[in-house]
Order: C-alpha cells, then structure tokens, then sequence
C-alpha cells in the first residue's frame, strides 16, 4: 500500500481538498485499495477544526464525498509513515523539512510539480477563489496519480 500525505499550512482547505479529490479519483479508477491518503498541516493555528466551508462546499458542489475531518500537524514520524508527502507551495515544502527533517529518501514533492505547469496553488483562506484552488489541486491530483502509475508500473497489476 502507498501512503500519500497532503500538506499545507492549516490543514483546512487546500490538503483536506487534494486529500478528498485523489480519494474520489483513486475510487472511480477502482485503486483505492492500493493508497492510504490522508492530509495534515504545517501550522499549529487550526488543529482540530473541521475543514473551511468553502472546501467543504466546492467538494459538495463537484460531487466529491468526504467524511469528518479534523486539522492536524504534520509530525516527524510521519516521513517513516508516507511514502509521498505532497505540499501545496514552496512555503509548505520548507516548512515540512523544518518538522520531518531532510528529505533523504525524496519523498516531498509540490503538487502542482507533476504537472506541466509547476507552481504554488494559492491559499483560498487568502484568496477567497475556492473554484482556482479546485481546478489546480485536481490537475495536480490527475498528474500525480499518472506519475505514480508510470513509475509503479501498477496498471499491469491491478
């Protein structure tokens, strides 16, 4: 089983979205029983509170299921846990190193890298646009599950 980390700075809207959105992508191409996929933060501000209502509401609008969700932050342990751990903007990436320590095995990667348009996914708790951070974050989503069936060759063993 492949264990995937979504992070971002609060654990509220952008990594409970890719963690929500990969879960409803793995589901429909029936591989969910080869991931674990889970989300955290880099912050401590919002530990324990549920996710922002504009995630919440893009998730229900595009018909994406999701179940209770509490923001937690990353923790050290977690690099041995995760095989990926997925940042949404640089700042996350420098701040999961700052937790997990160096990123020995290359495992951290920036969501939007695996896309041919490799760039931070703005933060919607400072934007306001929870429709561009869905679009991104299910692009980034579409190209990593690519990259990890290509590399992994799993297609042949499903």
């Amino acid at each position: 089983m492949t264990k995937i980390l979504f992070v971002c700075l609060g654990n509220i809207c952008r990594s409970p979205m890719a963690e929500f959105v990969f879960k409803d992508l793995i589901d429909k191409k029936g591989l969910s029983k080869i991931f674990l996929v889970d989300s955290a933060a880099t912050s401590t501000e919002e530990i324990g509170n549920t996710m922002h209502i504009g995630t919440r509401k893009k998730l229900q609008e595009k018909g994406i299921k999701f179940t209770e969700h509490k923001a937690r932050q990353i923790k050290a342990e977690d690099y041995e846990k995760y095989d990926y751990i997925i940042g949404m903007e640089n700042r996350n990436i420098n701040n999961i190193i700052k937790i997990v320590g160096p990123d020995e095995k290359n495992k951290i990667y920036r969501l939007l890298d695996f896309t041919n348009s490799p760039k931070d996914i703005a933060d919607p708790w400072y934007t306001g646009n929870f429709d561009i951070t869905y679009e991104e974050i299910k692009k980034g989503c579409e190209a990593f599950l690519e990259f990890y069936l290509s590399k992994n060759n799993n297609e042949k063993q499903l």
